[in-house]
């Protein structure tokens, strides 16, 4: 989405509405919300420099936004709030509080000011951080609640494995989403209202996922081998897996120590000499003996090509090996039409 251009200037505009008031009033606004610097500063801060309580503090800053509230020269700026809100509104009607203010600008210092006057205006409303959702703004709380609803609904039908392109992950939550939307202006924003929601968010791959998931929050060579195995589809030698860590995610990846993250992992089952596949995929874990009893078991009796087809789905490996455990009478016996049953 391209940035909005503003028509104003945050800064001069908040100099403007601070002209009048004590030096103190002033003084404390412009460190509390940083419109002069970067750093926004706590109550507590303020107060040590004043000597005074933090309490007292937030009760001189309410005061003094109520005054600037009052004042002909905010009374003056109807025009610019109102530009606020069509931005806001163009942004999606409920956004991160963050991200909205970076898209306004890059400077920290004015995303500040912006800040400062989205407090001041009365079409404006501030939704605090929670477990749920980043600290965000709205000038429709029908709107909010129906996107909260929605990203809530989302992410209970989504398990720790999913992992959906933007594409699926967007049509989900646009499914869920009751409200009286245009149903291509819904989808405009829709990635800006999937990036309130603390719950979900982007793997290194780009797809989305729900963030307590380690497919979304790698933490290591596993999670970075699992990832590299699902893109690929198909099963992977443990080196092929770590030159291909290290090459899509930038992630030195050891050979040796990626074969023994693998081995220790239940996602990963070793279907070839040092090649992995993935369980997700219905591969079955055990030896070529294991999986040779596992087929007689859920197939029945079956010819030995029939085996070795059935074996060679999950296994891959020489027909002989399938074939040299086959004939292991403590496992495997032939009945009187010659198939092959499992003991």
């Amino acid at each position: 989405m391209v940035k909005e251009i503003l028509s104003f200037k945050p800064k001069q505009l908040a100099k403007k509405l601070l002209a009048d008031l004590t030096d103190r009033a002033r003084d404390v606004i412009v460190k509390r919300y940083g419109l002069e610097a970067d750093k926004i500063m706590t109550l507590e801060a303020v107060g040590q420099i004043y000597n005074i309580t933090r309490e007292r503090v937030r009760q001189i800053e309410e005061f003094t936004l109520n005054t600037i509230k009052k004042s002909d020269v905010f009374a003056a700026q109807s025009s610019v709030f109102a530009e606020l809100k069509t931005a806001m509104e163009t942004y999606g009607g409920i956004v991160h509080e963050r991200e909205f203010l970076a898209h306004l600008s890059a400077d920290q210092a004015t995303q500040n000011n912006i800040h400062f006057l989205l407090v001041l205006g009365d079409a404006f409303a501030h939704l605090k951080e929670d477990d749920t959702f980043h600290h965000r703004w709205t000038v429709d709380s029908q709107l909010a609640d129906a996107v909260h609803s929605s990203l809530k609904n989302l992410c209970t039908r989504l398990s720790e494995n999913d992992l959906l392109s933007e594409q699926e992950m967007v049509d989900q939550f646009l499914a869920s989403l009751h409200q009286a939307i245009h149903p291509e202006q819904a989808r405009l924003v829709a990635r800006q209202w999937l990036n309130i929601s603390k719950e979900i968010g982007q793997s290194p791959t780009g797809e989305w996922g729900l963030v307590k998931s380690p497919n979304v929050k790698v933490r290591g060579i596993r999670d970075y081998a699992y990832l590299v195995l699902r893109q690929e589809g198909k099963p992977m030698h443990f080196s092929a897996v770590a030159k291909a860590i290290t090459s899509r995610f930038g992630r030195k990846a050891n050979a040796a120590t990626t074969h023994n993250e693998l081995i220790k992992d239940k996602r990963f089952i070793l279907v070839g000499r040092g090649i992995y596949a993935l369980q997700d995929w219905g591969y079955r874990p055990g030896v070529t003996r294991e999986i040779i009893r596992q087929v007689l078991k859920d197939k029945g009796p079956l010819t030995k090509d029939e085996v070795v087809s059935q074996v060679a789905k999950e296994r891959l490996v020489k027909t002989n090996t399938i074939l040299v455990n086959l004939k292991n009478p403590r496992y495997f016996k032939q009945d009187k039409s010659g198939r092959f049953v499992a003991l």
